[in-house]
């Protein structure tokens, strides 16, 4: 009972860091999620206390309980009207960043490094993801628009389906020696269709059941616990169990909304979804796991040095500077400047990346040590890159910059000469004795 004494009061002091680090969050903007990495890499990497070894697969059933829960919880959240608005800007955002963010980084490893073409892809693919599990939460915090949260929502969930299903599909066609196109693409409808049809018809079905369901003692979590076995079915049949769980909760989220015979206006005795004591209760939980899935993160991160951290560095500055103008190409005219540049800085890489980092290197791909040194470095220094720019963009001049960047039209460079104020007062008095003669060229004088 001692030896795991220490740990019962880590964790202890770690919920109230986190409750900390929200509140230092609102105040000066430094993200909540980096200084959580932060005490990761120092307990794992840093000191040595503890690795992702010592967590066997305890460690990837939290993380993934943590991302069915985050991916639920936000659905949930998320409005019917703004989803459906959204939707297009989402896609075409995710789609313009992912392989435009893919084929770069494909294109300066084959400049920089001795990867070979399909290795060189590989990297591209598990770069382009983006981690829900850090966008969500940070997107709320920052307070941004119902409608621009959505898209970041939708982005960063399919951003990691396209990069699994794209990496994998990439190293088979290494291994065999040739890429089919059409298999890849049909996996990639099949896997979004069947995983939200999976989500709104589990919502359906369960949205029924809710009413007896509330009837019996202690039955909060059982939602939680269908998610879960829908996620479940739904991995099984090789399709996507996120997606499936984020369908779940918009749906379950929005029935007053839905307007089908399915969900009429509920009578007196009929659920018509979650109470806000469940919400409040997932909210809660949510927040949880995301605070020892973010420790988790840091632990399993690899510190590294020398040349794989430079390719790191360029690398995550590709990204970003590519964000922009696909941001600025992709991203409605309505979406507010403020909203915009957030948009622009969320390309934060997570857990899922370092997972896929390790499988070139576990499938004998040439090149596969290089290629999980360098993915390392990307999540780690695209977290600290997008918790910089939030720090910048809340309290100095670079907010200025991106309201330029992204302003309505095509950006104007220009400067203004502010001449001193007795130079002001003569040229008014000047200009006050002037006779504007064009004006009586093109008009009668009716006097």
């Amino acid at each position: 009972m001692q030896d795991i004494a220490p740990v019962i009061a880590f964790v202890g002091i770690l919920v109230f860091l986190a409750h900390l680090f929200t509140a230092i969050f609102r105040r000066t903007r430094v993200p909540d999620v980096l200084l959580l990495i932060i005490i990761g890499i120092c307990v794992g990497p840093v000191l040595g206390l503890v690795s992702p070894e010592d967590f066997g697969t305890a460690g990837m059933i939290l993380t993934t309980l943590t991302l069915i829960i985050l991916l639920f919880e936000n659905g949930t959240a998320l409005e019917i009207g703004p989803l459906i608005s959204a939707m297009g800007g989402a896609m075409l955002l995710t789609m313009a960043t992912f392989f435009l963010t893919m084929g770069a980084t494909a294109g300066i490893a084959l400049w920089l490094t001795d990867l070979e073409l399909i290795p060189a892809f590989i990297l591209g693919a598990i770069v382009g993801s983006i981690s829900e599990a850090i966008v969500v939460p940070m997107a709320r915090q920052l307070r941004i628009r119902k409608d621009s949260q959505t898209m970041l929502s939708i982005e960063s969930s399919v951003t990691d389906v396209l990069s699994i299903i794209i990496t994998i599909a990439l190293i088979e066609a290494y291994r065999l020696g040739k890429f089919e196109v059409a298999p890849v693409t049909g996996n990639l409808i099949s896997s979004f269709l069947i995983a939200i049809i999976f989500g709104i018809v589990g919502a359906f079905i369960w949205s029924r059941l809710l009413n007896k369901i509330h009837a019996i003692k202690n039955s909060m979590f059982t939602t939680a616990a269908f998610v879960f076995i829908m996620f479940g079915i739904v991995e099984l049949l090789n399709f996507s169990g996120p997606i499936s769980a984020l369908a779940f909760g918009v749906t379950i989220g929005n029935l007053e909304s839905i307007r089908f015979h399915v969900f009429k206006k509920p009578q007196t005795k009929e659920a018509a979804g979650l109470s806000e004591a469940e919400r409040a209760f997932f909210s809660e939980v949510a927040f949880l796991l995301k605070t020892f899935f973010f420790v988790f993160l840091g632990i399993s991160l690899e510190l590294i040095s020398g040349w794989l951290i430079q390719l790191a560095l360029i690398f995550t500055l590709l990204a970003f500077i590519l964000r922009l103008p696909v941001v600025k190409l992709t991203v409605s005219k309505s979406i507010p400047v403020r909203d915009a540049s957030i948009i622009a800085i969320m390309v934060p890489k997570g857990l899922a990346a370092a997972v896929l980092a390790s499988i070139p290197l576990q499938q004998g791909i040439l090149g596969g040590e290089l290629i999980m040194n360098v993915i390392y470095g990307i999540v780690l220094t695209s977290i600290v890159m997008t918790s910089l720019l939030i720090i910048l963009i809340e309290k100095t001049k670079l907010a200025d910059l991106y309201q330029w960047f992204f302003s309505p039209g095509i950006p104007k460079l220009g400067f203004k000469i502010t001449l001193p104020a007795g130079i002001m007062r003569k040229s008014k008095a000047k200009s006050a004795k002037v006779t504007p003669i064009g004006s009586k060229l093109f008009t009668s004088d009716k006097k």
